[in-house]
């Protein structure tokens, strides 16, 4: 039996106690926009989950969390593409990380994904009763009567970081004197690195491989000790949008019409207006499932035209001359691990977005004469 609804008439802790007191087993599916996310349930309880939110990618988690380095990753991506082997194998053959780290951190990264959940204002969700488990899941065990209680506690203490950090867009200072009035551990010298050159909080989430959770707590911690000041807000248009598409449909059924029309001649131009058709109605559970094929065809579509997955991006604008550039946050991050050395699949393995987003940016900085590739 499915069981199905909104965020919006069942909220999360309702459902996952719902799912618990019946003991049920099966898969709890989320959507949102161009996210979707499992949680797996044997007899009431959480043994696994899945996500397609890069940001939630076992690799953005294990930089997150300092487990590995981001060559580390980009080599242990390389082994993986050739030999098929999963990512965590690789990582423990390497001598990355042992077998207890890895299944250490396939826990959290499936708390981080549930927690997640949290702070979704809106989202669909969808229950496929004794639905079997995927064959390469690494379960494992946890009460949803404890998943609840931190993903509250979460929302809680992410509303009160918001009382000194409002939003993403948010710039973020030092303020003068900070190093001689106290004394920080090495997770704070990390982010303030990157208060230093006055990021916004967007920013810093993409260069800390972390959770808006995590960085904003951190950034009120150094706030509220008067190590670091909000400096003002980035207005929303500078904020990264997706492109325009000439002659857009009206309604978000043409627009997924109009989509499937052009999957073949025009990849691009369908991703785009699935995309659009996302942002009006974020739950659409047709432009969802298109979005995955618009996606995979644009990816194709872009190795086989304008970029070898091979080929090496290098700078071609002075570090200094960037500044002049319009470069958004997302691409300024892409743009950051251009290092004359790695290829573009190497540069995707470490990013937390979307492969067709990175592709789309890369061509971008291409297109501009900002980067060239050899």
């Amino acid at each position: 039996m499915a069981i199905q609804g909104t965020l919006k008439t069942m909220s999360l802790t309702d459902l996952l106690q719902f799912l618990a007191a019946g003991r049920k087993s099966g898969t709890l599916k989320f959507d949102r926009g161009n996210v979707s996310k499992q949680v797996y349930f044997k007899n009431g309880v959480i043994v696994g989950s899945k996500s397609n939110d890069p940001r939630e990618y076992l690799g953005q988690v294990l930089l997150h969390y300092g487990k590995v380095d981001e060559s580390q990753l980009q080599a242990a991506r390389e082994i993986q593409r050739t030999s098929g082997t999963r990512l965590g194998e690789v990582l423990v053959q390497q001598g990355f990380m042992t077998e207890e780290e890895v299944l250490d951190i396939l826990k959290t990264r499936t708390l981080d994904a549930i927690y997640d959940l949290f702070v979704w204002n809106e989202g669909e969700f969808e229950f496929y009763d004794d639905e079997p488990l995927p064959a390469d899941l690494i379960a494992i065990e946890v009460e949803p009567t404890a998943v609840i209680m931190e993903g509250i506690y979460r929302l809680d203490e992410l509303n009160r970081y918001r009382t000194l950090v409002p939003s993403d867009r948010a710039i973020i200072e030092l303020n003068a004197g900070w190093t001689s009035s106290l004394k920080l551990g090495k997770e704070y010298r990390r982010i303030l690195y990157f208060v230093e050159k006055r990021m916004t909080v967007a920013e810093i989430c993409y260069h800390m491989h972390a959770s808006a959770f995590h960085v904003y707590g951190q950034l009120y911690t150094l706030i509220g000790e008067g190590v670091a000041r909000v400096a003002g807000e980035l207005p929303e248009e500078s904020v990264p949008k997706i492109a325009e598409v000439e002659d857009l449909p009206e309604s978000v059924t043409e627009m997924i019409w109009s989509a499937q029309r052009k999957l073949d001649s025009d990849p691009e131009g369908a991703l785009l207006i699935v995309q659009k058709a996302l942002q009006q109605q974020p739950n659409n559970a047709d432009a969802q499932g298109l979005l995955v094929d618009a996606e995979a065809r644009f990816v194709k579509h872009v190795y086989a035209n304008d970029l070898k997955p091979q080929a090496v991006p290098q700078l071609l604008v002075a570090p200094s001359d960037l500044q002049l550039e319009a470069i958004d946050p997302q691409a300024g991050f892409v743009l950051s691990r251009i290092n004359g050395s790695w290829d573009i699949q190497s540069i995707l393995s470490i990013c937390p977005f979307r492969e067709a987003d990175c592709l789309r940016m890369i061509r971008d900085l291409l297109q501009r004469g900002i980067i060239g590739l050899s």
